[in-house]
This record gives structure tokens, C-alpha cells and sequence, in this order.
């Protein structure tokens, strides 16, 4: 594998025994003979135990497109416990190393986009703002990005687009995770209550096709439902109604994308009670039918 030290200081998987844990399928830099932006699919093995990703300079989105499992990280601190699932974009912390176990029975495919450390410094330097709070942008990309999990689907099958269309790839990208994520609001909550509306994504996330009310997740992360919805808009932009529903208009989409399955039986996947709630839902949140989206 050939890096190229004049857009990436550090290469990405240096240190790191891909071979013995995933299988690439793509890569942007080979196939496409970019330099702007590193874009790579790879299909997981299905079992990993203290799998160590080295920190890398670069800011890293990871995007699962297929698959879905139990997965722990460790930073050097406490054990975190989340679930791999199809259109849910992750982003690592430059420079900080973890380690990674997860088993599944399913087939785990996934997109993965390098950005260039210069090219994010120099958004930076354009906005007139000091070094990013990279921690506090994951913990925000973890709350849901549908705009970002797109773009990333799309670099994935891009092709054998030239490297203007990765340069501009790599501006947009940066430019939205700095103005939508990398910035706190004087009215954002404690630590404690942005730990909170996490866990209550995940548990929105884990229950996507069952009955769920607030008073559940209100009990879920120990609030009222008044300071739940007080707080999840606060950090999200959203209520966990809305929240709630664009979720799984997503997971529709992707059905519709990868599947051949018909909208009755989408539906209930989906949490939807009918395939008419379904596709008014999709339509409100989509602008197109749901017919309309898997044709086109």
C-alpha cells in the first residue's frame, strides 16, 4: 500500500494488522488515483477480540453500511458499549489509539473516509477558530447525521471520479463537521445531561422497531420527560419524536436500497404501524415517495 506523505502526515493503518481483520474492496487512492481524500470499503471479519486501531492525525468517518453488532471500545478508560448499525456514521479522535472486540453472525461491510489533517487546519484557520474540540464533534456525530451519512455512501461508490471531485468532497465534509459539530453553544447542557441524550439515542437506536413513548426513554436515562425533551433538543436540534422517526425513515431507505422487500413488510421493521405511516412519514421527511426512492 502506497501513502502519500504530501496530503496525509500519518498513514492511516500504520501499525495495524489489517489483513488479519478486514478485506478492502476499495480503495480511492489505488483505484481512482486520488490524493485529496482516502476512501475505502471494507467487508469485517465476524468476530474481533482487542482489535488496536492506532491513532491517526486525520479526522476518520467510519460508515457501516451492512451488518450489525455488539461492540466495546477502550481509550485507555472505561469500556464503552455501543451497537454497529447499517447508516449510524462514526467519527474517530485524531491521535487517539483504541481497542476494539465485537462478534456477529451477519456479514459487516463498511465505508471509510480519511480527511487530510491540512486540509481540516486550513478550514479551521478560514473560520478564525482554534483547535476543534474533536471529542465533544464525535460525541455530536454520534447523535445522527443523515446529510453526512449520505456524502459518505456516496464517496463509496463514487468510482473513477478525478481527484477535483475528492478536493471538493474533502472541503464539504470538513466545512460541515466544523459548523454543525465542532462547535459548542453557550446554551449546550453539563457533560453529564450530553451523556444522557447519548444513551438516549442508543436506546432510540437498539428499540428502531418497537413501541416506544418518552416516558420510556425519560426512565431509560433517569430524567423527567419534560427535562428529556428539554435537553435532547438542546443537544440535538430535536425533539425524540422527530429524532425518532427520521431514524427510521433511514432504516426504510436503506431497506429500500438493499432489499426487494415490499413497503407492508418494510413497515414493521421500521417501527411504522402501517405501510401507509410509512410512506406519509418518508414523504414528509424525504420530499419523494418511497416508490420513487427505490427507482431512482
Amino acid at each position: 500500500m502506497v501513502f502519500d506523505s504530501v496530503r496525509f502526515d500519518l498513514r492511516p493503518y500504520a501499525g495495524f494488522e489489517t489483513g488479519r481483520f478486514v478485506r478492502r474492496t476499495f480503495c480511492s487512492w489505488e483505484d481512482a488515483g486520488w490524493r485529496s481524500l482516502l476512501v475505502q470499503r471494507f467487508d469485517h471479519v465476524p468476530v474481533a477480540e482487542d482489535m488496536a486501531l492506532p491513532g491517526a492525525a486525520d479526522l476518520h468517518l467510519v460508515l457501516p453500511v451492512a451488518g450489525q453488532a455488539a461492540m466495546t471500545t477502550r481509550d485507555g478508560g472505561r469500556a464503552v458499549h455501543e451497537r454497529w448499525l447499517p447508516g449510524q456514521v462514526q467519527l474517530g479522535i485524531p491521535h487517539r489509539p483504541v481497542v476494539r472486540s465485537y462478534r456477529t453472525d451477519g456479514n459487516l461491510r463498511s465505508v471509510q473516509v480519511h480527511i487530510p489533517r491540512d486540509t481540516v487546519d486550513s478550514a479551521v484557520a478560514r473560520l478564525g477558530g482554534d483547535v476543534p474540540d474533536f471529542e465533544a464533534m464525535a460525541a455530536s456525530v454520534a447523535t445522527g447525521d443523515p446529510l453526512l451519512a449520505e456524502a459518505v455512501r456516496a464517496l463509496g461508490s463514487a468510482g473513477a471520479a478525478d481527484d477535483l471531485y475528492a478536493e471538493s468532497a474533502a472541503g464539504f465534509l470538513t466545512m460541515h463537521l466544523l459548523t454543525r459539530h465542532g462547535r459548542l453553544r453557550e446554551d449546550r447542557p453539563p457533560v453529564r445531561e450530553d451523556a444522557r441524550v447519548r444513551t438516549a439515542v442508543a436506546f432510540l437506536r437498539e428499540r428502531l422497531a418497537e413501541p416506544v413513548t418518552l416516558a420510556d426513554v425519560a426512565a431509560e436515562v433517569h430524567l423527567s420527560v419534560y427535562h428529556l425533551v428539554r435537553v435532547f433538543r438542546t443537544v440535538t436540534g430535536r425533539t425524540p419524536h422527530r429524532f425518532l422517526t427520521e431514524l427510521r425513515v433511514e432504516e426504510a431507505k436503506r431497506l429500500l436500497r438493499e432489499t426487494a422487500l415490499p413497503l407492508d413488510r418494510i413497515a414493521p421493521r421500521c417501527g411504522f404501524t402501517s405501510a401507509g405511516a410509512l410512506s406519509t412519514a418518508f414523504v414528509r421527511h424525504t420530499g419523494v415517495r418511497p416508490s420513487a426512492y427505490r427507482n431512482s
